[in-house]
């Protein structure tokens, strides 16, 4: 029987990781008393309703475009998820709402497995969502230096144009986190000039599907190493899992 559900809010939700890895996670660990399910909702204003009318619902997981939307809804929020005003895991309790941001932890961990030990060097942040916050948090507990760039000028980022040989020189490790390259969007990726990339360069691109966006495919074929975002997800949903599932998480 089931006793506790979860679920993915955003929209659209066309395509869910979280649903499939969660369905596989209980099945292969025998969690029979857990649900895991999409609920698409068109406004962020649909959460109160969305909560009361599922009774069972014990967290949410959220996604674009609502990772920032939802903060006001919270009764409590984890100090990170405030700093970088991002929220992607709620925990629902007879207490309220409780936010908390796990990609701070997917990100972080994943990115060991991309840079040197040596690495050397800034980085730069392609876009400005909810998703560039936790990577901005993550660098700056590291301490390297980033900018972020976006199609909109602006006195906190750079744009598109600006980025020429020799940002690319000192900025060495490029992140997107922009929705650019996603499937079904195949051909399109972050507008750069990809040939002046080199064997010191990094890319990683928080899409996991494609499995190799053209971000990525133009960056290897100039010698840089690349990631996807796949691990990244990996790690933020079992630490999601932990924060549903950890009573005095709240008190830390």
């Amino acid at each position: 029987m089931i006793e506790k559900a979860f679920g993915l809010i955003g929209y659209p939700l066309s395509h869910s990781f979280s649903k499939k890895y969660f369905g596989d996670k209980f099945e292969k660990e025998g969690i029979d008393w857990a649900s895991y399910d999409n609920f698409p909702i068109a406004s962020v204003e649909e959460l109160p309703d969305l909560i009361r009318n599922n009774s069972q619902l014990r967290g949410l997981n959220v996604t674009i475009p609502y990772k920032e939307q939802v903060i006001p809804y919270m009764d409590y929020l984890a100090p990170d998820a405030g700093e970088i005003g991002a929220v992607n895991t709620i925990v629902i309790s007879a207490e309220g709402l409780a936010g908390y941001n796990s990609d701070i932890y997917g990100f972080d961990k994943s990115l060991d497995q991309l840079l040197d030990q040596d690495f050397e060097g800034g980085a730069l942040i392609l876009g400005t969502g909810g998703a560039s916050k936790a990577v901005a948090y993550v660098l700056h507990q590291r301490g390297i230096p980033f900018k972020n760039v976006s199609r909109r000028p602006a006195k906190d980022r750079i744009t598109y144009e600006d980025v020429d040989k020799e940002i690319l020189e000192y900025y060495r490790l490029i992140i997107n986190t922009t929705p650019l390259g996603m499937h079904p969007n195949l051909e399109d990726c972050p507008d750069l000039p990809y040939q002046l990339l080199d064997h010191q360069h990094y890319l990683y691109d928080l899409i996991y599907n494609p499995a190799e966006t053209k971000f990525l495919t133009l960056g290897k074929e100039q010698g840089a190493k690349i990631k996807n975002g796949l691990e990244m997800l990996i790690l933020q949903a079992e630490r999601s899992w932990e924060i549903w599932n950890m009573t005095d998480e709240r008190k830390e």
